[in-house]
């Protein structure tokens, strides 16, 4: 009573074999690989990628934001009523 052994395997093997067919087996295996020959493509792109500088140098590099210019205000203009004058 313990792990599986080769009778068990092949039983196992059988089964798989049966419930998804031998075409299905070999294009999920070929989808198989052609993911891990993009996964290394993208690793051997990573490599080769140019350096970054870290986060607190490009902070350093970059202007500081130039504020909008400053817009006249309009000035309140004396409204035409009664004076006070009698």
């Amino acid at each position: 009573m313990g792990g599986l052994s080769l009778p068990h395997l092949i039983v196992l093997a059988l089964v798989v074999l049966i419930l998804f067919g031998r075409g299905r087996i070999s294009d999920m295996m070929g989808d198989f690989g052609k993911g891990i020959k993009s996964f290394k493509e993208g690793m051997a792109d990573e490599t080769n990628r140019p350096v970054t500088p870290p986060p607190s140098q490009l902070q350093q590099s970059v202007q500081p934001p130039v504020p909008p210019a400053a817009q006249p205000v309009a000035q309140p203009t004396e409204t035409q009523g009664p004076t006070g004058a009698a």
